[in-house]
Parts: C-alpha cells; structure tokens; sequence
C-alpha cells in the first residue's frame, strides 16, 4: 500500500474525516515526509500514537490568515523554523544573502522569513491568543538559553521569550514531544508541564520548581560581561548528558526565569528501529512537482542514517547541545529493511549513497558506562588523545556494510558520512580501512583534518597533525593491498579561532607541498551553540578561560581563506598583503617553495626589465607547479 502524506489542507483532513488537528505542525521548510527531516520525524510519532497532525509548510508570514488554513488545533501548536538554522540558510559567513534554498521548492530563495521559530511562533499568537505554541527543531534547540547571535552580533534572549512560545522540545524531541502531547491531551494546563526532560519553560523566579538547579550568570551580566557568558556557555556545555545534568535557571528583568530540564534520555535500539520503521512517503509532497520538485532530497532520498549523537566533540559542532555525546545506533535488520524498500523505488539507479550519521564510523557508545551512568563532565572521548576506557573497534559497522550490499538490486554502497580518523586510528584492524577502500568509495575519501598547526587543532578539539599524517600512511598502505590507487580529500577551514595569520601560512604550505588546489574552503562560521563561537565572541576558550586569538574582520578572514587558495590568480593580492603582514616574504618568488611570484608594482620603474625576463623564463615552470 502506498504511504499517504500528512493533511496540508482542509480538503485532505475531510478525506480522513477529520474535523479538527490534534496539532498543526508550522514548519520553515518545503513538506518533505523522509526520516531526515526531523518535522517528519515528530508528525510521523505523534501520528503513531494516535494524534492527528496537519502541517502548515512555509507559511506567508506576511499574511495572518496564512497560519489559519488548517484552523485551530486542538491542543497545540508545533513550530520548527527547518532542518537548517534559518540565518545559516540565508546568509553566508560574510552575511551576504544565498542565492539558493534547498529545502525549498525549486531552490527558490525568500520563502520563509530570517529567524523563523521567532517569526512564524509570533504569527500564531496573533490570531490564536491561547492556544499553546511549542517549538522545536534545530534553530529553537540551539538558541534554548541566552547566546550570541553572529548575524545581530548581540546577545539574545532565550528563544523561548522573544518567540512568545509556552514550551521548547529541544534535542531529537521524540521522547519529550509525546509526553507534552500525553499531558495535553490530559487537560493539563501548558504552564503547568514544568518536568518532562528535553524541555525548557519560562516561569517566575519566585515560581521556580526544579530539583537542585545550576543557576547560570544573570543575562545582564553576561551582555555586559564577555567572561560571565564563557562561564556561562560552559555551564550550560556541562549539563547536556542525560544521565548526569541538572535543571540549569537562567534570570532575566522583570522577575522572568527560563528554566531548561536535564535532556531527554537516549534512544534504545528498539525505540530507533520503531521510528525509522513509520510509513514516512520517502520524498517530496506532491504538490512541489511542477515547481521542480526540493533539491535536498537528492543527497538523502537513498542514504541511510545508523546512528545519532557524536562523541567526537569539535569544537565548532553544536551536536554535543542538540544529538548528545552517547551514540545511538539502529539494528542491521532496520538498516536492511530500509535499503530493500528503497530498491523497489523507481528512481533507485542501484547505489546507496550513504550509511551514517554523525560521524559514520560512529555506532555505539564510546565505552561501556556511557548508556549507564553518562560521559564524563570533565574529559572527552577523542581528545587530546583517545581515552583510556575507548572501545575502538568497527567489526558491527563492516558487519552491517557487507549485509547492505549484498542485497539483490544494491550496485554499491558507499560511505560518505563524516569518519573519524583518529577513531580509525585508534582500532589496530586493517579489516574496515581495507572494506572501505576495497567496496565504499569510488576514488577518493573525504575525511576532515581541518588544520595541520597543532594550536590550531587544539582549540578546534581535533587531534593533533601527526594522527592524521599517520593515517594518510595507513590508508596509502591499505590501498595498495587492494590494487587500487584512490586519494584523501580533505576538509579544511580558515580563520577559526586560534588562527594567525602564521598558522594561516603554514596551512598554505601544506596545501602547497601536497600539491592540492581546494576548489571550495570552509570560513569558519560562528553559529549559536559551539565552544568556537563563544571563543569567537568572547576571545576567551571557554574550556580554560584563558585568550585565545580570533581573526574577526571581513578583511583578516579573506586572506586566511586566500592563502588556502593561493593558486587561484584572483586572490593574488590577499595572498602577497597576508605574506607581508605574517613576515613570509621569502613565499613570494620563483623558487618550488614560493606560493607566488613577484608582480610588477606600480608607479615603480626599478628592475621592471628584469622581473620580466624572470617572469617569462619561469612561466612554463610556474604554470606546472600550479
């Protein structure tokens, strides 16, 4: 039988004979019904536990009456602004407007407003005084407590006050969405639903009824004081394992408290397998076709998550405040049914594109005491070094790539989730290196060491250089036990904090001495809920409260990004002010060691004939290095 989509108009809840939504669900979003989607995911639970649940796709928040085509539901409310933070959709690091959405039809841009939970929760409150309103998905997850807005560049309040929403369901949501729902449907008032886990509420700070909370800074003192909102930020960093975190309180003006319960628990595999094995439709709705249909189903229509949660720990992810440190992963036998369905679609060309998560080689715990007792406050699992009590070991994930593609009609399945290298180099079996190269991947592998300076690393939570360098060795050694000849590509960032313009340089070395010309470069980019965008901020490490250097100006990021691609002739300029300004001139010149050439200066005669001679016999010699 084929899937139906969730009611998108009165019409469609008339064919169900609904006469009222349990919940109208008001997503940033095009309505796409696929387990990445995380609105899917809570429709798809609440539908399964017996509620109804409509959805509002992108609503024209210009017009009141664009919240109102499903009415009024009758217990709530749920708003996610999407499955991007709605300002990172829009706008590049150097906050110039996208040109594209993916998650909208046809790619088309301007279809949900900047800050969307914010904008879509305040549309609702004015027709629907009452009515409760929670919100959820990543922008409302991330921006749970006050934090620094890079867009604004300001302090925000809790998502909660300026949205005028009754509740947050933080984290993946499906625990704490159905017990607000249970609650709901009880008659329980939403003012009164002050205990589920994985939620934040507002109350009065004489009203406050939490069992031994952690009271963070006053959110006057940490605008006003760039320490208080590092001590703060790592407060709230060390309360976000389930097993171990506690009522955090933040106090605004006028005797306003934000309150956020410890997180909810993890999923057990049973309670994973249940949720992927919903009737999810597995694409776009219907009605986007003639519109060209929403490009970001193209990377995960036939891909496969196996797991969640991310005990990698960098320092730029958020996934610690949203996923959680304890990985959760889904059984084979899910993973298999799921890739069987898959095969039977008309569109599939034989090839899973991905099997992952997180961090794909990622599927269990990091040790045997996490799903019992949690992670450690103080230490993390990967980094520095990998810890003591770390069960590196990849036999379950070979296991289950080998049931995968063996399935009838599976040409090939690869792996392009994120992979750990310092969690393959701390497995001593070859046996999943050697799988990985033999079966899943076509050439080149992308893995993701950032950075070569260690201080660099060091303040991104990544291993030092060495480790990668001794993986390239071990992956080049691999490759060769399997006939084949298949390269690393790597992920690098510029201008994180941390970074000189020395330690820019000795990136761009790298790049130049293994001969790699990036075609794209990842600027670091300061999004609420991460260890580098409170050093970005606050110029402190959070982790130490000591300095750490941030490159902030348009100006200083552009040359660390144009060092990276010293090659390209547009960034000429960049690159020869940045060698100047980090005292490199011997980089500018003829030799092999040299990033560029001298260039004629104008308005100066002196040499000029020589430079050019120079020039021409070293052109041919130039033109091979590039």
């Amino acid at each position: 039988m084929e899937h139906a989509f969730l009611p998108v108009s009165k019409e469609d809840m008339r064919q169900r004979g609904w006469e009222q939504c349990d919940f109208v669900y008001v997503i940033g979003d095009a309505y796409v019904d696929h387990s990445s989607f995380g609105p899917a995911i809570i429709s798809r639970h609440l539908e399964a536990n017996g509620y109804k649940v409509g959805i509002i796709s992108q609503p024209d928040w210009k017009k009141d009456d664009s919240i109102t085509v499903l009415g009024e539901p009758r217990l709530a409310f749920l708003v996610c602004g999407g499955n991007m933070d709605s300002m990172v959709n829009h706008y590049t690091v150097a906050k110039k407007r996208r040109g594209k959405d993916a998650y909208t039809p046809g790619g088309v841009m301007g279809k949900r407003p900047d800050y969307a939970t914010i904008v879509y929760s305040n549309l609702i409150r004015r027709t629907y005084k009452e009515t409760p309103i929670i919100i959820g998905g990543i922008e409302a997850s991330l921006r749970r407590l006050a934090h620094y807005d890079y867009w604004s560049d300001k302090i925000k309040h809790s998502i909660l006050l300026d949205s005028g929403a009754d509740l947050i369901s933080y984290g993946m949501g499906e625990r704490s969405i159905l017990e607000i729902a249970e609650a709901l449907d009880s008659g329980m008032a939403v003012k009164d639903i002050t205990y589920i886990p994985g939620t934040v509420y507002r109350t009065k700070q004489d009203e406050i009824n939490a069992y031994k909370p952690v009271f963070l800074p006053l959110y006057e003192e940490i605008v006003a004081d760039k320490r208080k909102y590092a001590e703060s930020f790592m407060r709230q960093y060390e309360n976000t394992d389930a097993f171990t975190a506690r009522p955090l309180v933040e106090l605004y003006p006028n005797k306003v408290a934000v309150v956020q319960n410890p997180p909810a628990k993890p999923l057990t595999t049973q309670e994973m397998d249940d949720i992927y094995a919903y009737p999810y439709t597995g694409t776009y709705h219907p009605s986007y076709e003639a519109l060209g249909g929403v490009p970001a189903i193209r990377e995960i229509q036939f891909s496969l998550t196996s797991c969640r949660g991310c005990f990698g720990g960098c320092s730029f992810c958020a996934l610690t405040f949203h996923q959680g440190r304890t990985v959760q992963a889904r059984s084979h036998a899910s993973l298999v049914r799921e890739a069987e369905e898959m095969t039977k679609k008309r569109e599939f060309k034989g090839y899973i594109h991905d099997v992952g998560g997180p961090t794909g080689n990622f599927r269990k715990p990091a040790c045997e005491k996490q799903m019992k007792t949690g992670v450690c406050l103080k230490k993390q699992c990967l980094f520095p070094k990998p810890c003591a009590n770390l069960k590196a070991e990849h036999k379950d994930y070979v296991a289950l790539l080998k049931k995968l593609r063996n399935i009838p009609k599976v040409k090939k399945v690869f792996v392009r989730s994120g992979l750990r290298f310092d969690y393959v180099m701390a497995d001593s079996d070859d046996t999943f290196l050697r799988e990985l190269c033999e079966h899943h991947i076509s050439g080149q592998l992308r893995v993701a060491p950032e950075h070569v300076s260690d201080s660099v690393l060091h303040a991104m939570g990544k291993p030092s250089n060495d480790v990668y360098r001794k993986f390239l060795k071990r992956y080049e050694r691999v490759n060769r036990l399997t006939g084949k000849q298949q390269y690393v590509v790597p992920y690098l960032m510029s201008s994180h904090p941390g970074s000189t313009l020395k330690e820019a340089v000795e990136l761009a070395e790298y790049v130049r001495d293994i001969g790699y010309m990036p075609e794209q470069v990842q600027d670091f980019y300061p999004t609420p809920a991460t260890i580098s965008t409170c050093m970005y901020y606050t110029g402190l490490d959070p982790r130490t409260m000591k300095p750490v250097y941030v490159p902030r100006t348009p100006h200083e990021k552009a040359m660390q990004r144009a060092l990276i691609q010293y090659r390209n002739p547009e960034n000429y300029e960049l690159v020869k002010e940045a060698l100047y300004k980090a005292g490199r001139e011997d980089l500018i010149g003829f030799d092999k060691h040299c990033l560029i050439p001298p260039r004629k200066l104008a308005g100066k005669s002196t040499k000029k004939g020589n430079v050019r001679k120079r020039m021409g016999k070293n052109k041919k010699k130039f033109k091979k290095k590039s």
